[in-house]
């Protein structure tokens, strides 16, 4: 079902309250990423703390409106929360911090049994680990292949996409990493294009990751 279907069916008060609870989410994040992992810097700005906030929210309320009593819905909530503070990591340090990229991984891993145990079959957990493992050689291939193009960093995070994609499905897969190369793509040249002070090997191509998966995510389902 598209999300735009599963918009008429969701509750308004799940949808608000899991918007709200994105929120608060956030910061508590923030806290525990500056507390655990000190050499990232501390807690950012209070603008990118609002900001970071606002889009948690929102992801998670449009995640509500896409799954609703579906068990794999905390899986995805878990994706809002990490998967924004990981961007704005990356955005901001070009460093995608491996504590991270595994928790991610492993904790969405675990969510995916939610599922399983509620009476689904094991045919999504499955492809979800098979699609992990996929995007995770592509991008190491694609690293070995064009130095300085794609860093480890990424290469870690595609295992952790690989895998919300994979649960997805195949063609989710397949379109979720094309669409994760387009958008960094387009990043990239917008860099030259501008001539900003990044250049174009520093640009962040784990927000680019990310925002594909939540996109595909919410609207093909």
């Amino acid at each position: 079902m598209t999300f735009l279907g599963n918009a008429g069916s969701a509750g308004t008060l799940l949808v608000a309250c899991l918007g709200l609870l994105g929120f608060i989410l956030s910061p508590f994040a923030e806290w525990a990423i500056a507390k655990l992992l000190p050499r990232l810097g501390g807690l950012p700005s209070t603008v990118s703390r609002v900001t970071t906030a606002i889009i948690t929210g929102f992801i998670c309320g449009a995640f509500a409106i896409r799954f609703g009593s579906d068990p794999a819905l905390s899986a995805f909530i878990l994706l809002a929360v990490l998967g924004v503070q990981l961007a704005r990591i990356d955005i901001s340090l070009h460093l995608l911090p491996n504590p991270l990229v595994l928790s991610l991984l492993l904790a969405g891993l675990v969510l995916f049994l939610l599922p399983v145990f509620a009476g689904a079959h094991w045919t999504e957990l499955l492809r979800a680990v098979a699609g992990a493992a996929m995007l995770f050689v592509s991008y190491l291939i694609l690293a070995i292949i064009t130095p300085g193009g794609i860093g480890m960093g990424d290469v870690k995070l595609a295992g952790p996409v690989g895998l919300y994609l994979g649960y997805l499905g195949w063609d989710q897969l397949l379109y979720g990493g094309l669409l994760g190369f387009i958008v960094g793509g387009i990043a990239s040249a917008l860099v030259l294009r501008f001539h900003l002070k990044e250049r174009p090997a520093e640009v962040a191509y784990g927000p680019s990751m990310l925002a594909a998966v939540v996109a595909v995510s919410v609207i093909w389902g």
